[in-house]
């Protein structure tokens, strides 16, 4: 296994509120290895795109980083100064952000969107150049030429997600993060984009954390999966071995969530609902919808440990 390109070490964000404070990323550490696709997945309010948010030094109040570290090759982003971070942001580690639209400024033309990044971080060529590049980034997501001069009202949603993606690869980072890029997509325009995101990782040679809370999708899109339940993480992965073995009891919850073939109809849940992360229950948070759950469970938290080389895992089960 390649040596980690991000690191993150006990990572803790949380929002402030007069109620208290709501843990939304709670003690969170994982390694992201240098050309890896890793998933982030859970349930809705589990904390993913949070966890995106703190990545990209983004958090905004009445949020904060209370702790942690986030090395990149190194270099604690946690550390940095906001000028330092906002020119590591795109040419180092960049977004592909879940709402398309609502990132892309509805009044710059595609074109200038893309040259307006790449000015920012001090890339100075000529006109002819400058639109030589974003043809270049353009054809690199399977998008026409004229898309340059077209604003996005006038794009497709797939169209519009592509040049979120294209704005994110246009200065080669080293960590891409998509936060759930396919979420307002139809099924046939998911897997087109989702082609087309796993072609520049691959050819580029970039790391991807892919969140999101389809693990069908993860199942075909990623190399590792890291599964997060109430601001901590539950279990991470090769994603062969996850599906094959799941180890931590919600991580076969959710598996088991997945439609199949042949049973027509046919749905299953996870019982219960999230645990509120304002006053989380005692010991580990899945205890109380935990079909395997004991005594111990409901008074200890779980560290998250290595139990098999290269698998994770937080639950009692396996100490």
């Amino acid at each position: 296994m390649s040596a980690p390109i991000l690191q993150v070490k006990d990572l803790r964000v949380y929002y402030h509120t007069e109620a208290g404070a709501v843990k939304a990323v709670d003690g969170v550490s994982f390694d992201l290895e240098s050309g890896i696709r890793m998933g982030l997945v859970g349930e809705s309010g589990c904390g993913k795109s949070t966890m995106a948010m703190a990545l990209m030094r983004l958090i905004k109040e009445p949020g904060r980083i209370e702790g942690g570290e986030v090395l990149l090759d190194g270099v604690d982003l946690t550390k940095l100064s906001e000028e330092e971070m906002r020119q590591r942001r795109l040419s180092e580690i960049s977004l592909i952000p879940q709402g398309a639209m609502n990132s892309l400024n509805p009044v710059m033309r595609v074109k200038d969107q893309i040259i307006d990044g790449m000015k920012d971080h001090g890339v100075e060529l000529s006109e002819q150049e400058m639109m030589a590049r974003v043809y270049e980034v353009l054809d690199s997501v399977d998008l026409e030429h004229e898309v340059a001069e077209m604003f996005p009202h006038e794009l497709s949603g797939g169209m519009k997600q592509r040049v979120c993606v294209a704005i994110a690869i246009s200065l080669h980072p080293k960590v891409v993060i998509a936060d759930e890029p396919t979420s307002a997509l139809d099924v046939v325009v998911q897997r087109q984009v989702m082609e087309t995101i796993q072609h520049l990782q691959e050819n580029l040679g970039i790391s991807m954390i892919l969140i999101g809370h389809d693990m069908g999708l993860m199942a075909q899109s990623v190399e590792r999966l890291a599964v997060m339940y109430a601001g901590k993480l539950a279990e991470i992965g090769e994603v062969e071995d996850v599906f094959s073995k799941p180890l931590h009891p919600y991580t076969e919850l959710l598996i088991s969530t997945l439609p199949v073939l042949g049973r027509k109809g046919v749905f299953t849940g996870i019982p219960g609902i999230t645990p509120s992360l304002l006053e989380p229950p005692s010991g580990c948070l899945f205890h109380p919808r935990c079909p395997k759950a004991f005594d111990r469970c409901s008074q200890e938290i779980p560290e998250l440990r290595e139990v098999e080389p290269g698998r994770f895992v937080a639950c009692h089960l396996y100490d």
